[in-house]
């Protein structure tokens, strides 16, 4: 029986979100409004090649504003919560556009 997510309120809560290991194995990186920053990570923290940690920047401004893990990768978030959640990802250099 699946629970549902748990939620931090508050802007910019510190809730450190559980995953399935220590590792952070980008998976995918997309820029969804062509800004050329990030919008949204899909990582594998346990090495299996399934992603479980989920990341989405909402409101444009390059970083983190919401957190969702998967662990059982079973397509049920167990935990959403407000920011990085404790993994906050590695910045890239802005993309040159020409």
């Amino acid at each position: 029986m699946s629970q549902a997510p748990e939620t931090a309120s508050g802007a910019g809560a510190q809730e450190i979100v559980e995953t399935r290991g220590d590792e952070r194995v980008e998976l995918l990186r997309a820029d969804t409004n062509n800004d050329g920053r990030t919008d949204v990570w899909v990582v594998d923290t346990d090495g299996d090649g399934k992603a479980d940690l989920f990341q989405f920047d909402t409101d444009g401004d390059g970083k983190v504003d919401v957190t969702m893990v998967d662990i059982h990768q079973d397509g049920q978030p167990n935990g959403v919560v407000d920011g990085d959640g404790g993994l906050p990802p590695e910045q890239l250099p802005p993309t040159i556009r020409v």
